[in-house]
């Protein structure tokens, strides 16, 4: 079949895009393609392709260009409006409009003033398919003012006081940006204690004496004409007298214990706390209800302002700074509400397509508050403009039906709330169009082979074509499970071989038309070093050698480079490159590294590299190298509530650089003799600052590491106890679980001493329940892990939380745990217990579920217990072990297997939760059908007679129903072990014996036995016999072949006694007596003796004789299956008791093997004959005559 494609939804993927060309082809948007010849003969609507920003601010120094850029055939026309009403740039000597262009130039450098151009302008691109408009432009003129003239007054302060320094710069547009310096345009150096706020005020936390100065400047610097204006210079004097006592924090800005804050989606989010007091403040910030997105959060101005950036709706919420000194903290909630203006979340797409096609235009976009949407068509309001019978509009989207030429249009989607707006364009063009190829005729593709290929084959039409590929010019066929063709044309071979090379044929068609283009694919083989470089180890002053041996296609072109340490050789005479080989002279040291060949075609690269090492000539005896000397002297410095700085004196690094420093702690308070890591600093660095936590109290020790290992640790520093604070965590792992039906137990992994924080360490345990109006419940509890709420109702959903405390204060407020009480067993038993029997072995059993009120706890699933009651065809009733299946969840149905057949069950329901189960539902009893019977449970043939057989039987141990009857089949088995005709014969049920007559004297049979139900035949079992002899000739049971059953011995006459069976023995007794004169004779003349010859032909090491038994057969037990019973003996195959010899290897053997192997006698002359057996034939085949397999019949192939 040829290779097709119809069109989907889907483009190559991007890693494809630099092989083919990407042109994606939709059925519900055909974008057209920007090709040159294509536009110059295909209509399409304007596209506004650039226009100015929205908010656009000029700089009064420069001309005013508005763009406004559009494409669209025929070339569109463009106009302007001016707040609203038609802007004619004619009447206007200063503006131009570039040709070609809707882009407008107002030259007010020659005459004219910026300020009289301001104002809202929009542009309209307009052709005969419609008219696409831009946004509204806003135009604003720059503006940086000068600071209002003031008197400043110098500033006198005691050491210690806070400061707030002014700044109120004049209004710009846009905004100014702030900075402080001085007289010599140095920037005042800020810290935790001085900083710049958000408003560019200076603010100091307290001033110390080198805070005075005379020079604090507040510069504004306006970006957009690049002018920078500065605030006159503000006199601050700081006296030492009777410095300012140390205070509490208090917050300079913002005012008051909360305040609110807006923000738009998208932007940056800037909270701003900063406090005075003395120490300074250290400023924290936190999320009520939540945390602070990661990798969207910074901290700036020394953690005094928050920034959060493109924020988002799920931002909202309250923040809270926290000022912290020694002598207490203070908090500010400010609550953010993120506004958003208007967002796409679908924007229309252009449609273009053919005469009676459908389409929609989908304009969706989302904000807060929620957008309005608006249409208009060619720039008009829909609801004004020309009325179009295939459109209609439903809220955000225009359906289009059955569109003609006249459908075409431009469409303007406006989506608004009070924080701004979005416009988008968006075009119907109805073409019809046929096919074209826009792929260049005759492109020749080439490829290394195994690696893909791609073949373009860009196209385009309306309606969208279909596209069809063909290989070679009597065009053959393409299989879809060799080739890939994609949605935009381009065929994929994804393992290119040499018989992939050809021309290829794309075919497009659609209603309009056909047009196909052909390119051509060569196959290339790879390139290949075949001679790699090689490791080399040379002394300094030697020359070595690398080879880099290449193979490639010889109609691409070679280039092999070499590199050193993937860089360029370098510039030195030593290096020399010919055809093969890189020759280094007169090696130095520098010369160590890595050289790489790369070998290049146009398609295709590969390299290989080798390492060169470059020794000494003599070498000098090694430094002994060992693990570090540990550090010694170690100092606490710079003790504060929660960090501390650690110094110490690095030991002998031993000739080996210490490239680190392992710092470990000890907690002698809670967990003495136990070291734990702290940190780690870079082997250059000997000190260190460690945070701590709370009421620990600190010993420090140091380990210094170097390429060989880690020093001994060193001796532990001086003891330093932090401060206790309230816990800065609560316990994990909270859960509400009862354990009785009345009770609510809460649990939780504590905290550890470290993490206590202070002494008295206890818990706040609150609950309540979920869906009640009640207020929490609390108990305070020492430090355990566990309380116990008593009295609650049965299985109730609780909120619970547990929070932790010390003496000095609470944690913050836990998070809320969702629990339940206690369960008990359910109360109802599913109701409306049905039984569907499949088959005899199966059913189907169907329940109603338990409300789940009455469960009273988690439902774990049903439990069904079945047993059986009582079998159908044996009336005794009888105790039978109850059986149990679970089903888990929910189900209200479920499969019993493994039952008995012809069976009479009980079963139940009981519903299961996690305490246990419920009250059984009432019993429900079904009977399974009859089943085929299992085999009879033993055959014996027993009392043979010359033409009868007496067979004996078992009824079946599992009849699995009532028995109809059991059907015997026998057939006869020849002297060549081929089966004769099977006969067919029914028995009644009641039947445990049955004599078989008028059978064939001194004849194997073989018999296959089973039994009946209603329900079909049961599984077999086989056996074989032989009946007896005439006139006292042998009889008996024969082995049977394998998979035969037990064989039951029959009688036997004793021919050992029989006159006539004396005198022939003795006739052989004497034949073989002559037969060893001979070879006796033969032998002593070195003849060579003709039983040898057979001996060597006919060895077989399993030659055993039979061994006797009162003259019968001895028994057999099979070992194969009864999948086995059928099947004859193979030809030739033995047993170790089996060793008749074959008929057609009979007739000389007494002349050429005298005493053969294959016969012996009794001490009384009686003879025993070994049985071989022939491959027995399929029933079907077995009509041959049978002859016995008697002693008789074995001494006669003596003869």
């Amino acid at each position: 079949m040829q290779l097709k494609i119809m069109p989907k939804k889907k483009c190559l993927s991007a890693g494809r895009a630099l092989l083919i060309l990407i042109l994606c082809q939709m059925l519900s948007a055909l974008e057209v393609p920007l090709d040159p010849k294509l536009l110059e003969d295909l209509v399409q609507p304007p596209t506004i392709t650039q226009q100015s920003p929205k908010d656009y601010i000029i700089d009064p120094r420069e001309n005013i260009v508005i763009q406004c850029e559009a494409k669209g055939k025929p070339p569109p026309s463009f106009s302007w409006t001016r707040n609203g009403t038609h802007f004619d740039i004619d009447k206007d000597p200063l503006v131009t409009m570039k040709t070609g262009s809707g882009t407008l130039t107002i030259n007010i450098m020659s005459d004219g003033k910026a300020e009289t151009y301001e104002g809202v302008y929009q542009c309209t691109a307009r052709n005969e398919r419609g008219a696409a408009i831009s946004n509204n432009i806003v135009i604003r003129s720059s503006r940086s003012p000068l600071w209002t003239k003031e008197k400043l007054e110098p500033m006198t302060l005691r050491s210690g006081q806070s400061l707030v320094l002014p700044c109120r710069p004049p209004m710009g547009l846009p905004p100014p940006i702030i900075f402080w310096m001085d007289n010599s345009f140095q920037r005042l150096p800020q810290s935790e204690r001085v900083s710049q706020g958000l408003n560019g005020d200076l603010y100091f936390s307290n001033v110390l004496p080198e805070d005075a100065r005379e020079d604090y400047i507040c510069y504004a610097r306006f970006n957009h004409t690049q002018t920078i204006q500065q605030k006159q210079p503000i006199s601050v004097k700081v006296t030492s007298a009777k410095p300012h006592r140390e205070r509490p924090p208090t917050f300079l800005t913002p005012e008051g214990n909360a305040s609110r804050k807006e923000e738009l989606r998208g932007n940056v989010l800037s909270l701003e706390c900063i406090a005075e007091g003395l120490p300074t403040p250290i400023i924290y910030w936190i999320k009520e209800d939540g945390t602070l997105p990661i990798n969207r959060t910074f901290y700036r101005n020394f953690k005094k302002t928050l920034q959060i950036i493109q924020v988002t709706e799920a931002d909202s919420g309250n923040y809270q700074c926290i000022a912290k000194n020694t002598l207490g903290a203070i908090h500010h909630t400010i609550s953010v509400t993120v506004k958003a203006a208007p967002y796409w979340i679908i924007a229309p797409q252009n449609l273009v397509l053919s005469p009676g096609e459908d389409g929609t235009l989908i304009c969706r976009a989302n904000g807060n508050p929620k957008p309005r949407i608006s249409w208009l068509s060619n720039g008009v309001p829909i609801e004004i403009a020309p009325d179009d019978p295939s459109r209609k509009i439903d809220g955000d989207t225009i359906i289009f039906s059955n569109v003609q030429e006249r459908s075409s249009s431009v469409y303007q989607c406006n989506a608004s709330n009070e924080y701004g707006y979005l416009l988008a364009n968006a075009f119907v063009n109805v073409l019809a169009e046929p096919p074209r190829i826009l792929t260049s005729a005759n492109t020749l593709y080439q490829v290394i082979a195994d690696r893909p290929a791609f073949l373009d084959c860009a196209f385009f039409g309306s309606p969208l074509p279909s596209i069809e590929w063909f290989k070679g010019a009597k065009g053959s066929a393409l299989r879809e499970d060799i080739y890939i063709l994609h949605e935009n044309g381009t065929l994929e071979i994804p393992v290119a071989q040499k018989d992939s090379t050809g021309t290829y044929t794309c075919v497009a068609r659609n209603k309009l038309g056909m047009a196909k283009n052909e390119v051509h694919l060569e196959i290339k083989d790879p390139t290949r070093i075949i001679k790699q470089p090689e490791y080399a180890v040379v002394q300094r002053g030697s020359t070595v050698s690398f080879e880099c041996k290449v193979k490639h296609d010889h109609t691409l072109i070679l280039t092999v480079t070499w590199l050193k340490d993937h860089s360029e050789l370098p510039s030195d005479g030593r290096f020399t490159v010919d055809k093969d080989h890189l020759v280094v002279a007169d090696v130095n040291d520098d010369d160590g590294g890595t050289y790489t060949c790369v070998a290049n075609t146009t398609l295709d690269n590969v390299s290989a590299s080798a390492v060169l090492s470059v020794v000494a000539p003599t070498p000098t005896p090694a430094p002994i190298y060992d693990v570090p000397n540990p550090p010694f002297d170690l100092e606490l410095t710079d003790q504060l509530d929660r960090s501390v700085q650690l110094s110490w004196t690095p030991g002998d690094d031993n000739n080996s650089p210490i490239t680190k420093f392992i710092i470990e702690y000890e907690d002698v308070m809670h967990e003495a003799g136990l070291w734990h890591h702290q940190t780690e600093v870079p082997g250059t660095q000997t000190t260190a600052q460690l945070k701590l936590s709370p009421y620990v109290n600190y010993a420090f020790r140091v380990m210094a590491v170097n390429s060989l290992g880690r020093s001994l640790p060193s001796e532990a520093s001086e003891q330093y106890l932090t401060k206790a604070a309230e816990p800065d965590k609560n316990p994990t792992a909270v859960e509400g679980l009862g354990s009785e039906p009345d009770n609510l137990v809460i649990t939780w992994k504590p905290l550890s001493g470290f993490e206590s924080n202070g002494p008295g360490l206890q818990y706040k345990v609150s609950w309540r329940q979920k869906d009640g109006d009640d207020e929490w419940t609390s108990v305070v509890v020492a430090n355990v892990s566990k309380y116990i709420v008593s009295g609650t109702p049965t299985f109730v959903p609780y909120l619970v939380k547990v929070q932790a405390l010390n003496d000095v204060g609470f944690a913050p407020e836990p998070a809320v745990v969702m629990g339940h009480s206690g369960e008990d067993l359910p109360m109802v038993a599913p109701g409306n217990v049905r039984v569907s029997v499949v088959n005899s072995t199966l059913a189907e059993v169907h329940w109603d579920p338990v409300p789940l009120k009455s469960i009273r706890g988690h439902l774990q699933g049903y439990r069904i217990y079945y047993w059986k009651a009582q079998s159908s065809s044996n009336r005794n009733r009888r105790h039978i072990e109850k059986k149990i299946l679970t089903f888990q969840g929910s189900k209200t149905h479920g499969m019993l297997p493994g039952l008995e057949p012809f069976s009479h069950y009980t079963l139940n329901v009981r519903v299961v939760n996690g305490k246990g189960e419920g009250p059984a539902s009432p019993d429900r009893a079904f009977h399974t059908p009859e089943g085929v019977p299992s085999a009879p449970s033993s055959l014996k043939i027993v009392n043979p007679t010359l033409d009868s057989l007496t067979l004996e039987w078992d009824p079946p141990s599992h009849p699995n129903g009532i028995l109809t009857e059991y059907t015997l089949k026998y057939q006869p088995i020849n002297s060549t072990h081929e089966l004769g005709p099977l006969i067919d014969l029914k028995i009644p049920a009641n039947k445990t014996r049955w004599t078989l007559k008028n059978l064939n004297f001194s004849t194997r049979y073989k018999f296959y036995f089973y039994a009946q139900t209603a329900a079909g035949s049961g599984s077999q079992i086989t056996e074989e016999a032989v009946t007896t002899v005439d006139e006292g000739k042998m009889a008996g049971i024969l082995p049977p072949d394998v998979g035969a059953g037990k064989a039951m011995a029959s009688r036997q006459v004793d021919i050992a006694t029989q006159g006539w069976f004396i005198g022939l023995m003795c006739a052989v007794a004497l034949l073989i007596l002559i037969l060893l004169i001979v070879c006796f004779i033969r032998r002593n003349k070195g003849g060579k003796y003709p039983v040898k010859e057979k001996e060597d032909a006919h060895a077989d090491p399993e030659i055993q004789p039979m061994k006797e038994d009162d003259g019968t057969f001895g028994e057999y037990r099979s070992l194969e299956s009864d999948a086995e019973d059928h099947k004859p003996l193979k030809k030739g195959s033995r047993t170790p008791s089996d060793r008749t010899v074959k008929k057609e290897d009979s007739d000389d053997s007494l002349v050429d093997y005298g005493e053969g192997v294959n016969g012996q006698f009794n001490e009384d002359g009686s003879f025993i004959g070994q049985y071989s057996g022939k491959k027995e034939k399929e029933p079907a085949e077995g009509n041959e005559s049978s002859e016995a397999p008697s002693p008789v019949n074995a001494m006669n192939s003596f003869v």
